[in-house]
C-alpha cells in the first residue's frame, strides 16, 4: 500500500467487490468506512446507517404544527405524546391562515420574497400593488405640529371655509382664536413698519450731522463755532438741507418738478 517514498499513502475501497487502491479516499459520515470515488454516497456502498441523521416532520391535522419523527421509535407513540401534550386545534386557523395582499380582488400571498411594506399607510403588500397608486394608499398620517395644543386648531380653522355639518360643542371658539391671532399679527406688521420709517429718517438725519428742532427746522452746530447754531431748511422730497430759503425753492422747482412746498 503506497509508495516506496509515501507507504502510508491512499487506501483500499471497503467494497468487497472493489478493493481500489485510492490515493484521496472517502470516509462516510455515517457508517465511519473508507470508500473510493465510485462508491462514496451512501446508495453505492449501501450504509446500513445512512437514515439515522435523517429529520422526517409530519403535520398535525389537528393543529396544523409539525411533529418530529424521532428515529428508532415507533411514529405511533410519537403521534400519542404529541396529541397529549401541545396538540391544540384551536390554533389551527391562526397556523393555516396565509397573509394575502390587501388590495380588493388580490389573491397574492404575501411571502418573504414578495411582500413590501408601504412607508406612507405602513401596510404590506405585494409586488404588483407596492406602488401608491396601486393600493390607494391614503398618505402619511398627519400629527399635530409642536407640542402646542391650539396651533393644530388655529391651523384647521384656517383650512375649512364652511362649517362642519356634525359638530360637537360649540363653533365659535376657533374662529374667535383665529381673529384674535389676525388681530396680534396686523398690529405687529404695523407698529414693526413704523419703527422701520422711524429708523430709516433718522438714520439720514444723523448721516447729515442734524437733529430736528421743535420749529421744523434743522439746527446743525458747527464744531468750531461752539454753541452757535445755523438754521438750515429741509427738502421734504428728498431731506436735503439749504441755509438759503430761495435755493431750497430752486431746488424744488429743478429737481421735483415744481412741487409747492408745504409750510
Amino acid at each position: 500500500m503506497g509508495t516506496p517514498l509515501f507507504p502510508g499513502l491512499g487506501r483500499h475501497c471497503s467494497v468487497s467487490d472493489c478493493k481500489l487502491l485510492d490515493f484521496l479516499p472517502f470516509t462516510c459520515d455515517r457508517c465511519d468506512q473508507v470508500f473510493c470515488l465510485e462508491h462514496r454516497s451512501y446508495n453505492t456502498h449501501e450504509c446500513p446507517n445512512a437514515n439515522q441523521q435523517d429529520v422526517t416532520v409530519l403535520i398535525c391535522p389537528l393543529c396544523a404544527k409539525s411533529v418530529r419523527l424521532v428515529p428508532n421509535e415507533d411514529p405511533n407513540i410519537t403521534w400519542e405524546s404529541h396529541v397529549n401534550t401541545d396538540c391544540d386545534p384551536t390554533n389551527y386557523q391562526a397556523a393555516v391562515k396565509k397573509k394575502r395582499c390587501p388590495v380588493p380582488r388580490c389573491k397574492e400571498t404575501l411571502g418573504f420574497s414578495n411582500t413590501i411594506r408601504c412607508r406612507d399607510c405602513t401596510k404590506e403588500h405585494c409586488l404588483k400593488h407596492r406602488f401608491g397608486p396601486d393600493h390607494n394608499c391614503p398618505g402619511p398620517q398627519k400629527t399635530n405640529a409642536g407640542g402646542f395644543p391650539f396651533v393644530g386648531l388655529f391651523q384647521k380653522s384656517k383650512k375649512e371655509s364652511k362649517p362642519a355639518r356634525n359638530t360637537c360643542g360649540p363653533s365659535w371658539w376657533p374662529t374667535s382664536l383665529s381673529n384674535a391671532a389676525s388681530n396680534v399679527r396686523a398690529s405687529a406688521e404695523a407698529s414693526m413698519e413704523k419703527l422701520s420709517i422711524g429708523a430709516t429718517q433718522a438714520f439720514h438725519k444723523a448721516k447729515d450731522g442734524m437733529a430736528p428742532s421743535s420749529s421744523g427746522h434743522v439746527e446743525r452746530v458747527h464744531p468750531k463755532s461752539g454753541p452757535n447754531k445755523v438754521t438750515l431748511d429741509i427738502c421734504p422730497k428728498c431731506n436735503k438741507a439749504f441755509r438759503d430759503p430761495v435755493l431750497l425753492v430752486e431746488h424744488v422747482e429743478r429737481d421735483h418738478g415744481g412741487t409747492s412746498i408745504a409750510k
